[in-house]
């Protein structure tokens, strides 16, 4: 049973229940919908992420019943990326029911609870996936001073007929989930087991050999609020609060969360010895043995995980770079290309694995073939300069003396471009340690400086005026018409308006050439003389995606946009550009009377910059 099977089986079992199946959300969050207080976090790390604010009380277009498979990223456990089970990239087999805070129960009339979770759950696996029942073992919450013990769960699983000796009881630290931040939703879950020894006929906790079981499904039964506990005494803050100053309430709205990691399922039901083996990675894992001269089962392992994940971060525009999501591609393409050279691997080798990761995801992720060539050159770009520098740093390391101060690391990391793993892992071969806190704040500071000498605008308007405006709709035009001619993985990830001409950076992977940048400026021309009409609606921005509407890629909206569409057409859907915007825009076309491109020009890995003018 390959992965197309299993995905395909988990949303028509859950579609078939009621849910409406929903779209993966980009691995980059909507910061715009995360919660007030709550630490920000750079990456869709769980199938919830992108339903916070649904399970917090919005209602949802699609209703209270729905299933996805939700890619992520986590890179938390990036040291343990080799073993068995551990990797920064997977994908999320979720379902959900979204409560009603208005009904009695908390629950509503379309919505469900622990018996329709777990039930499915266990049907799932034993119906769809045919796994033995007999080697599922579970486990819920054992109950504290805050909290009850889950009896409903285990006793659900009782009546399921998953005897009682592999129903494991344990506390907050495994079977709980949340609050996001200090205080908020949060609740208990049951956590579902597989036993990898079929010949074991003695049960024992799953916590107790690793080794032996994986965890393959996890069901959160959002049920309390953590709330700072009333007191008549002078109230402090949350954050001088003592842990007995907390309380649990139950909540109104009640939600079911549930996640099956679809690399650890496969590990199940293909029957291999871990994720690598499976089909979401052999290829890749094949294709890394035929390049490499001297085989290292866990450095192939860390260039199979670290390639995929930088092929998907880079299909949600993530470009490398040396702060935040950048930074972190950055490291991740860095560590597969030190880790390459440790296997022997002469050749560049990122396009070839590359073709291979969009080969095993195109059929369920059809865009990364529109993609692939942006991809590849990204990472060759990355590929060639550190290749260049890693033989030089690790020269620059071995002249070190003692242990790495976090001055060194960063200095590895300045002048040789050395992710402060790749540091620690060369460290760690000498039997040295690195001051890995110093080097933090180190790079904290710098990447400070970077963003300050940026001079990032979002609107892009440094001027306001008639003339503003006549540039700013040049700029939609412009958008359209890249798009038109170099591909629809362009994208605008910035611009600068001043009286005199427009600054435009969007994402391509090269120089355009003399032809491409003429065709573009002649589809804008066209444009003007046709004397389009400039609209605007305001509209819900699910209804503006669907009309493919396009906008800033960092720039996150709300619920209604500002659509401003150019086109003759009454019908917003036969316009020529439609983004989302709110700034000043000209009335019509003819009134920008001309359009030039003056220069065009790189603007950092994988993004250029054209300037431009429009006649007086």
């Amino acid at each position: 049973m390959n992965s197309t099977v299993v995905r395909q089986k988990f949303l028509k079992f859950f579609a078939n229940k009621g849910h409406k199946i929903i779209p993966s959300a980009s691995l980059v969050p909507d910061e715009s919908v995360e919660l007030a207080g709550t630490q920000r976090v750079l990456f869709t790390t769980a199938g919830m992420h992108p339903l916070v604010p649904y399970l917090l009380g919005k209602a949802h277009p699609e209703g209270q019943k729905l299933t996805n498979i939700q890619r992520c990223l986590r890179t938390d456990d990036i040291d343990e990326v080799g073993d068995s089970v551990h990797n920064t990239f997977f994908e999320m087999l979720g379902n959900w029911s979204i409560g009603d805070p208005k009904s009695s129960d908390g629950i509503g009339k379309n919505g469900y609870w622990k018996e329709e979770a777990i039930s499915w759950s266990y049907q799932f696996l034993i119906n769809e996936l045919k796994l033995d029942a007999r080697r599922i073992y579970v486990s819920v919450f054992a109950g504290d001073s805050d909290a009850p013990f889950d009896e409903e769960s285990f006793e659900i699983w009782r009546k399921l007929g998953v005897a009682e000796k592999r129903i494991f009881k344990y506390g907050k630290e495994e079977n709980w989930w949340g609050p996001v931040g200090e205080t908020g939703p949060c609740g208990p879950d049951t956590e579902m087991f597989y036993d990898l020894d079929p010949t074991s006929t003695t049960p024992i906790d799953p916590s107790s050999n690793s080794n032996r079981f994986i965890e393959i499904w996890n069901d959160v039964f959002m049920q309390y609020e953590k709330k700072v506990r009333s007191q008549k005494s002078e109230v402090r803050s949350i954050s001088e609060s003592g842990p007995n100053e907390f309380e649990f309430v139950p909540l109104r709205q009640k939600n079911v969360d549930t996640g099956m990691g679809l690399e650890r399922i496969l590990t199940v039901v293909q029957n291999t010895k871990s994720i690598y083996e499976t089909d979401l990675f052999l290829p890749l894992m094949k294709k890394i043995e035929d390049l490499s001269t001297s085989y290292n089962q866990k450095s192939a392992r860390i260039v199979a995980d670290h390639i995929r994940s930088a092929v998907f971060l880079i299909f949600d525009r993530v470009t490398p770079s040396n702060v935040e999501r950048g930074y972190i591609l950055r490291r991740l393409i860095r560590r597969s290309i030190r880790h390459a050279s440790i296997l022997e691997i002469n050749e560049d080798f990122l396009q070839n694995l590359t073709k291979t990761a969009v080969k095993i995801y195109e059929g369920f992720y059809p865009g990364l073939i529109e993609h692939e060539d942006l991809i590849i050159k990204e990472l060759q770009t990355e590929e060639q300069k550190f290749k260049k520098a890693l033989a030089s740093g690790i020269r620059e390391f071995e002249k070190i003396k003692g242990n790495i101060s976090g001055k060194a690391a960063f200095d590895l990391y300045q002048n040789f471009g050395f992710p402060i793993e790749l540091t620690a892992e060369l460290a760690t071969e000498k039997g040295k340690s690195v001051d890995v806190k110093e080097f933090e704040e180190l790079l904290r500071e710098h990447q400070e400086k970077s963003r300050k000498a940026s001079g990032k605008t979002k609107g892009g308007l440094a001027v306001q005026g008639e003339t503003a405006a006549k540039l700013h709709t040049a700029t939609h035009l412009l958008h359209q018409a890249l798009r038109d001619v170099l591909g629809k993985h362009v994208h605008q990830t910035g611009s600068h308006i001043t009286e005199e001409r427009l600054r435009f950076d969007f994402s391509h992977g090269e120089k355009m050439t003399a032809g491409q940048i003429k065709k573009v400026e002649n589809i804008v021309n066209k444009k003007i003389k046709e004397n389009l009409s400039v609209n605007k609606k305001i509209m819900p921005k699910q209804a503006a995606d669907k009309l493919s509407a396009i906008g800033l890629f960092d720039e996150k909206y709300g619920d209604l946009v500002d659509v401003y569409y150019i086109g003759n057409s009454p019908h917003i859907e036969n316009a020529y550009s439609k983004e989302f915007c709110g700034g000043p825009h000209a009335k019509s076309t003819g009134t920008l009377a001309s359009f030039v491109v003056k220069k065009e020009e790189s603007a950092g890995a994988g993004v250029r910059r054209i300037y431009a003018t429009i006649g007086k």
